[in-house]
């Protein structure tokens, strides 16, 4: 039977599209549901996390234990992806759904300045490269108007930014063995209690149609957290933090099915320069990890050749007369070991100096 080992890298770019997906889904409920204020809509956002999460924790208690040591990161972590939450939602409630969508994308970018800045993960030029070009493209897909609209603009920066904190982090606790689910269980916490006081210093009576997309937009954020949180935690930042934008052409596929949007001739453009960079960065990440396989292979067969020639005076020990058994002391005068080959003139040249 084959077996094919697939690298842990390649998990997280799988995981990181999967991801993109459920939250372009969640893009989609949340600006179904209307006016519901903005602190709501968060709050319903993370109380299916936290239930799915408490649910996981209970049926893996040690998982808890794996978060010793790590609270300032998991508060950390917790607190930034709140305000990336509240601030991309509060950009959805007041602008276009798509722009929206690609201001808080621009968290991959953040995720790769910050893994460089905390985890000191140094990213090759080609991936600089390659999130720069995907953003040239989320631009020409969104065609932003910042004049008329700064203040969600800046705010869907911001969210972006703490998206991008949050995700170095998760990173960061994965390699250092933190449970997924306790991040995800911690962060709806912390996002839970930040917005539970607006439902009753903000009430707002919901319709049953607006409660429902609010519980469909929970449970596809709980999905996309769960494997966004999986992808982060199998691989570098900087390596597949480019897949994230991949959220533009989902939510440009919702948007067509569900809302009637149809992309413009630019936005179609915008796709072609994102896949682009997807590509060209997966394919270069090939690159390098084949030469990387190769230098791995011409060491080890270096490393081969000196064990064979540093056991070459062993084997000749082994085609030399065989050592005496050990016997009893005695008084006889032991026989002389014979000499290794090509010492013997060495040792007649020692004993005539001594005779001279």
């Amino acid at each position: 039977m084959l077996h094919i080992k697939i690298n842990s890298k390649y998990w997280g770019i799988v995981y990181i599209v999967i991801s993109a997906f459920f939250f372009a889904l969640m893009n989609l409920f949340v600006s179904m549901a209307g006016d519901v204020p903005v602190m709501q809509k968060a709050f319903f956002r993370n109380i299916v996390a936290l239930v799915l999460a408490s649910v996981m924790l209970l049926k893996n208690r040690s998982a808890v234990r794996t978060g010793k040591g790590h609270v300032g990161d998991l508060l950390i972590r917790a607190v930034a992806g709140s305000v990336g939450v509240l601030c991309n939602f509060y950009a959805i409630s007041n602008m276009n759904i798509a722009d929206a969508s690609i201001l808080n994308k621009l968290s991959p970018f953040f995720a790769i300045i910050f893994s460089f800045l905390l985890l000191k993960e140094k990213p090759a030029k080609t991936e600089w490269l390659a999130v720069a070009i995907a953003f040239v493209g989320a631009l020409f897909v969104v065609k932003p108007s910042f004049s008329s609209e700064a203040l969600p603009a800046a705010a869907g920066v911001l969210g972006g930014l703490g998206a991008g904190v949050a995700y170095t982090f998760v990173h960061k606790m994965g390699r250092a063995g933190v449970s997924g689910n306790l991040i995800i269980f911690v962060f709806s916490v912390v996002t839970c209690l930040i917005t539970f006081p607006s439902l009753f210093l903000e009430p707002y009576c919901m319709s049953w149609h607006q409660l429902g997309v609010l519980l469909l937009a929970g449970g596809a954020a709980a999905v996309g957290q769960i494997f966004i949180t999986k992808a982060y935690s199998k691989s570098p930042a900087k390596e597949i933090s480019v897949y994230d934008y991949s959220i533009v052409i989902f939510t440009a596929l919702l948007g067509f099915c569900f809302l009637g949007e149809i992309p413009d001739g630019w936005s179609v453009l915008g796709y072609c320069v994102i896949i682009f960079a997807a590509v060209g960065n997966w394919y270069m990440a090939l690159r390098r990890e084949r030469r990387k396989e190769r230098s791995e292979q011409k060491a080890e067969a270096l490393s081969d050749v000196g064990g064979i020639t540093g056991d070459l005076p062993a084997e000749r020990e082994e085609n030399s007369d065989p050592p005496a058994e050990k016997t009893e002391p005695s008084a006889e005068k032991p026989e002389p070991t014979p000499p290794l080959a090509g010492t013997e003139n060495s040792l007649s040249i020692e004993s005539k100096e001594k005779e001279k």
